[in-house]
């Protein structure tokens, strides 16, 4: 189990990238407070940390519902996490999600900390590790999450501009080679 628990936690734990995010996440609440920043982030990791929970516990029952199979939704996921990897990696997140209001909820909280492919990695964690791996790998997570984001300032100056710049573009590509494994297991488990 704890090697169950290890493979899902570093799985969910690149797909969330709350290192990676650094700054996407610097520039987002670059206006703010610390207070403020520490709230909004709060906020995110509440909202990431339900939907995770949700689909941890009705995700199949979700998917039934809109007569969606689990294999159509990690091929979504996967080609939205491509667009995603491939925006940052080409033009940087920065630009990508200036335009929003509530930052807290949307887009940090979901689609970038918890989006298609942190919801389908927790609903495959499920198939494969099952419930209880799947829900401690999200409350590890989750945690480890809030943890960084509560020290994103120190994170950011450790890390530096370039630093930080470098780690998003990493992460980048390894979101987008999770994604196209998304696209390839689902198109697999479609075609049986």
């Amino acid at each position: 189990m704890i090697e169950d628990l290890l493979r899902s936690c570093v799985g969910l734990f690149v797909v969330v990238d709350p290192v990676g995010n650094v700054p996407i996440l610097i520039e987002l609440t670059k206006h703010m407070g610390v207070r403020d920043r520490k709230r909004i982030f709060d906020r995110a990791i509440l909202i990431g940390s339900s939907l995770l929970l949700l689909f941890a516990f009705a995700g199949h029952q979700i998917l039934i519902l809109f007569g969606v199979s689990l294999s159509s939704f990690m091929i979504a996921g996967g080609i939205l996490f491509l667009i995603l990897a491939l925006q940052i990696l080409v033009a940087g997140g920065e630009r990508f999600l200036a335009r929003a209001g509530d930052v807290g909820v949307f887009p940090i909280g979901f689609p970038l900390l918890v989006g298609p492919g942190a919801i389908t990695n927790t609903m495959l964690a499920i198939n494969s590790y099952g419930q209880v791996v799947a829900v401690l790998s999200v409350l590890i997570v989750m945690f480890i999450s809030w943890l960084l984001l509560r020290g994103i300032i120190l994170v950011y100056r450790f890390m530096g501009k370039v630093g930080a710049d470098v780690v998003a573009r990493v992460m980048a590509v390894f979101l987008a080679a999770i994604a196209v494994e998304y696209i390839i297991t689902g198109l697999k488990g479609s075609m049986q």
